[in-house]
């Protein structure tokens, strides 16, 4: 008897273990590590992965696997082995995480369905296939297990003559196009032919195309080809000479666009020195884990093109992850344009059914280089040779929900099992990062000027509160609008970057100040202009304004904060010949919207681009010679230890987007705080004293690097239900471990309610606890009835990047 062990989709303690299910006789050959199941579980039937199969059990009586759902492992060796090593890092339940490397539409509700990978293969098959799929060339699973030819199909798989396609219901339909093919041969074409009336000269026209080319094509490029009608076609399938079938085509994202063949460029010297031990790394089948720390506009880009064309000489893969936001259409171009078909894309812009086939594509070693966001790092490659993380410093690296891993953490545990490096790059490292290639643990690679020893921008910080007192009341600085009308008279264009990020616009009476809140979330209200509504960006609540104040009836309603709609409606006022693009949220939630904007930038038809978050990096435009920061301290008003560390980072990012070709750049940084060190040295663009200055702060204060960070959140919907079970946890924690660690709590969270749960926290402060895992895992385990039974619930997040 063969046993497999199978870890099944159900998320709770109880559950997280493999059970064992005795593998039916008639598929003892099928079912392989690494394969889908559905089996039996309690009264119904759930999903499963297989993580292993055994010739034996220690349990007498087993129930049976129903069938598989694969027909090859979607999850190999190495990322079962990383779904254990995830669940131990995470605290996450095993099911999550091997859900986490699999794309969304292998998650959902699905029909299997077996098709032929090209109609020609029916001759190559076993006789009782071949008369099945000649009936369709897609048929159901069902069938197939009905059929009994699962044994049969796995061997077409392995040989790439079949596949088993997920239709998603609902959420991904496959994309299908007629195509036509001959059921003849070339020799029984010819004949036919003959026996054709003369006066059929289209038709006579159709059996020339297929005695040439004899191979399936899609039916409306040959009705275009031979400029002929579908009652042409439908004849001559009547008669049995062709074959009408839908066949599926991939949902190519980048499809319509031509991608010019780009050569790599050649090296400058510091270029050559960075990118020379990352090559010997890769010949010599080591792994290393380099931190190349570059000025912005340095040329890291092309050293991660040349690294990875090494690599794919080599014959093997490529993960490069960026951060979502600056996974703009120019970073794909950079990768398409040197690599063409070889690359697959996967970000959050594109529709589930797109990410489905570019993972499809992975899957099948159809490409070698996958260029993707935080969840690409778990790309299903057998052969990795390179692992490259740009801005390595972005926090959107971390993922806040379970399992709650870093990306960079992952590529490094994936790299020591290929034994290939891993390359972090950013103009602000982490300080994380920095410190640990300072002690020798990471190894720095430095680009310390611009291409072609370019200058970096001219830096002017401008303090708002010197402004107001002189009585411009402007969100724009007289020296600002200077330089902005200057841009247009010489047409040349402006970046305007608005730091959203802990900053909206919140609606107050300016009678009794009252600021609408939300009713659910101890949080402001935000207003958002484009519908006149106020949201809450926690649970989604939302509300009209209010036209008189609910404490007082004052009708001195208004909202406060600077929106990107407020700054556009302010330039048309101030500069009305100016045109300006303005990406946020509201203008790039269409698909495509992102690209189509830029594009309209890029081609000078817009002389000022006004953005948040999304427009700070990866742009790289030569008409830019202007950037304006409008609000550089937002961020350093977050409770947040990482805060000085962020607006650093952004302001550099955002400052780089200046001077990077021919024109040389400016940039003014308006500011309510002049004096902080993140924005003094973030204009003169130098990292290593902020670095220094920063890392004091971190030492005094006790945060990492010197210590890592353990985050316990509580949340009930009673408070002191919340406030008793965070008290019990933290002490129980400080029982537990050493003195030299420090526990702080409890303490109600920042936003200490949403969603109508109180929030309460406990912050664990270590250098060295190696039982902290096991304590952190007996406090879920202790808590685990109440998950269930009165709705208390208790997140654990080590080494978080939001204490919020």
């Amino acid at each position: 008897m063969r046993v497999a062990q199978v870890i099944v989709d159900v998320p709770t303690k109880q559950t997280d273990k493999p059970y064992d299910y005795l593998i039916p006789v008639h598929f003892e050959d099928t079912i392989q590590p690494g394969m889908r199941v559905i089996v039996p579980f309690g009264p119904r039937n759930i999903q499963g992965f297989v993580v292993s199969v055994t010739e034996s059990s220690t349990f007498n009586k087993l129930r049976e696997i129903i069938e598989p759902m694969d027909l090859v492992p979607i999850l190999n060796e190495e990322l079962l082995s990383l779904g254990n090593w995830l669940t131990e890092q995470t605290m996450c339940f095993k099911i999550s995480s091997f859900q986490a490397m699999l794309p969304a539409a292998l998650k959902a509700k699905y029909e299997k369905k077996i098709k032929l990978v090209h109609p020609d293969a029916i001759a190559s098959l076993p006789k009782e296939l071949g008369h099945w799929f000649k009936e369709a060339h897609t048929r159901s699973w069902e069938e197939a297990v009905n059929a009994d030819y699962l044994h049969l199909l796995q061997k077409e798989a392995k040989r790439g003559k079949v596949e088993v396609l997920y239709e998603v219901r609902e959420r991904v339909k496959k994309k299908m196009k007629k195509h036509l093919l001959p059921a003849l041969t070339v020799e029984e074409l010819i004949e036919k032919k003959r026996s054709l009336s003369p006066q059929a000269s289209k038709q006579h026209m159709v059996l020339d195309f297929f005695i040439i080319h004899h191979q399936p094509i899609e039916q409306s490029e040959l009705l275009s080809t031979l400029m002929i009608t579908t009652s042409v076609i439908k004849g001559l399938v009547q008669k049995g000479i062709l074959i009408e079938n839908e066949q599926e085509v991939y949902r190519d994202p980048f499809a319509n666009r031509l991608y010019e063949k780009k050569q790599p460029l050649e090296l400058s010297k510091p270029q050559n020195e960075a990118i020379t031990p990352i090559l010997s790394c890769i010949d010599n089948h080591q792994h290393k884990v380099f931190l190349l720390y570059g000025v912005t506009g340095s040329g890291k880009t092309e050293v991660y093109l040349q690294s990875i064309q090494n690599v794919l000489q080599k014959g093997k893969e490529s993960i490069v992850l960026v951060p979502e936001i600056s996974l703009t259409p120019q970073m794909v171009t950079r990768f398409k344009e040197r690599f063409g078909d070889l690359v697959a894309v996967l970000h959050s812009g594109l529709s589930a059914g797109e990410k489905y086939d570019e993972w499809r594509k992975i899957h099948r070693k159809e490409v070698k280089v996958v260029v993707g966001a935080r969840s690409a790092i778990f790309a299903p490659f057998d052969n990795l040779g390179i692992i490259i993380i740009d801005e390595e410093h972005e926090t959107s690296y971390k993922q806040e929900e379970n399992p709650k891993y870093h990306a960079r953490d992952v590529a490094i545990k994936r790299a020591i099992s290929h034994q290939c490096p891993v390359v972090l790059g950013s103009a602000t490292p982490s300080l994380e990062s920095f410190a640990r290639a300072k002690k020798g643990v990471y190894e720095l690679l430095t680009l310390s000027n611009r291409i072609n020893n370019r200058a970096l921008p001219n830096v002017e910080i401008v303090d708002m509160r010197e402004e107001l007192r002189e009585g411009n009341r402007s969100m724009f600085s007289r020296s600002l609008l200077e330089k902005l009308k200057l841009r247009i008279d010489k047409k040349e264009q402006t970046v305007l970057f608005l730091n959203k990020r802990g900053h909206s616009s919140f609606v107050m009476c300016r009678d009794c100040g009252h600021v609408v809140n939300c009713p659910h979330c101890d949080i402001s209200l935000t207003y958002h202009r484009f519908q006149d509504q106020m949201k809450c960006h926690y649970c989604g609540y939302e509300e009209r304004v209010p036209s008189i104040c609910p404490i007082c009836n004052s009708e001195h309603i208004r909202y406060f904060g600077t929106g990107t709609q407020k700054v556009e409606e302010e330039l048309g006022k101030i500069l009305p010949e100016a045109k300006v693009i303005r990406m946020d949220v509201d203008t790039t939630t269409r698909k495509g919207s992102h690209e189509r904007l830029l594009n309209e930038f890029q081609k000078g038809n817009a002389d000022i681009l006004l953005g948040t978050q999304m427009i700070a990096k990866g742009l790289d435009f030569p008409n830019i010679t202007l950037v304006g920061v409008l609000s550089a301290d937002t961020m350093l008003r977050l409770p947040d230890f990482r805060s000085s560390e962020k607006t650093f980072q952004l302001l550099t990012q955002v400052s780089g987007r200046a001077g990077r070709h021919k024109l040389a750049g400016e940039v003014v940084i308006q500011t309510y705080s002049p004096e902080h060190y993140s924005i003094e040295l973030a204009a003169d663009q130098d990292y290593d004293l902020f670095f220094d200055r920063e890392m004091m702060m971190r030492k005094v204060h006790k945060y990492p690097p010197f210590y890592y960070i353990s985050l316990i959140t509580v949340s009930h919907e009673q408070l002191l239900k919340a406030v008793s079970v965070t008290e019990k946890i933290t002490a129980f924690v400080r029982s537990k471990l050493s003195e030299q660690t420090v526990v702080l709590g409890p303490v109600a969270s920042p936003i200490s309610r949403i969603k109508n749960r109180y929030r309460y926290q406990c912050l664990i402060k270590y250098k060295h606890e190696p039982d902290l895992a096991k304590v952190l895992k007996s406090i879920v385990d202790h808590y685990q009835n109440e998950f269930t039974t009165n709705g208390l619930q208790i997140s654990i997040d080590v080494n978080p990047y939001l204490l919020m």
